[in-house]
């Protein structure tokens, strides 16, 4: 669907996937395994342009719903550059093992992962607080993961947030707890995103917030604990 002129949020896909239509074409998060399909389709059907303008895809952050589809981006553009917080390269790489997360829930995505096989890969670029690439800064904002990043659009006013928040249309909310792997960091986090300007956030889950989205993030950020 279309968010605003040349930013696009891809239909069916678990988590959220945006594309960038600039001059070339920017993949920001590309869901669980099986979902590239879904992000090619989008690109020839509804966009009417040609996957190999990809020429960035741009990570948040580790987990399985927003690296699955890198493999199926890259053979269909094969120049396309992926890039990922530089704390969390270990972990798309296989270089570091990943974390077990607790609960019934936490097995179930172990569970997942095995079955579904969102693969390793080797990053083209290590994303540290304040590189640009097309036109969007990147926002160190580890805790949900060691290296998840936001990506800020000055020139829309748009924050890419990926997991550490989620809006469902009411209201908004942190990363849940128990896939977040430094709670008291991620907080942290969320105050430096709170001191940014931008009118529309745009999560990993849930739906887009605008117009005001900062002053809404904002006011979120003053409801939490001072401390874990």
């Amino acid at each position: 669907m279309e968010i605003t002129p040349d930013i696009h949020q891809v239909d069916g896909v678990n988590g959220n996937s945006y594309i960038l239509v600039r001059d070339g074409l920017t993949v920001i998060d590309t869901g669980i395994p099986g979902s590239g399909k879904k992000i090619l389709a989008y690109i020839r059907e509804d966009l009417h342009r040609d996957p190999r303008e990809i020429r960035n895809i741009i990570i948040t952050h580790f987990h399985m719903d927003h690296i699955g589809g890198v493999a199926a981006l890259k053979k269909a553009a094969p120049g396309a550059k992926v890039a990922v917080g530089e704390a969390d390269a270990g972990y798309v790489t296989g270089a570091l093992a990943l974390p077990v997360h607790p609960g019934f829930r936490g097995l179930l995505l172990r569970i997942v992962g095995m079955v579904m096989k969102p693969g390793d890969f080797t990053p083209d670029r290590l994303l540290k607080n304040g590189d640009v690439t097309d036109g969007l800064t990147c926002i160190a904002i580890p805790g949900h993961t060691p290296g998840s990043i936001g990506l800020l659009d000055e020139a829309t006013g748009t924050f890419f947030a990926g997991d550490i928040l989620r809006y469902d249309g009411k209201a908004l909310a942190e990363g849940p707890a128990q896939f977040t792997m430094d709670l008291s960091r991620q907080r942290q986090s969320l105050r430096t995103i709170s001191g940014l300007d931008f009118d529309l956030l745009l999560t990993g889950h849930g739906v887009p917030l605008r117009p005001g989205a900062s002053a809404a993030v904002r006011e979120f950020v003053k409801t939490l604990p001072s401390e874990v």
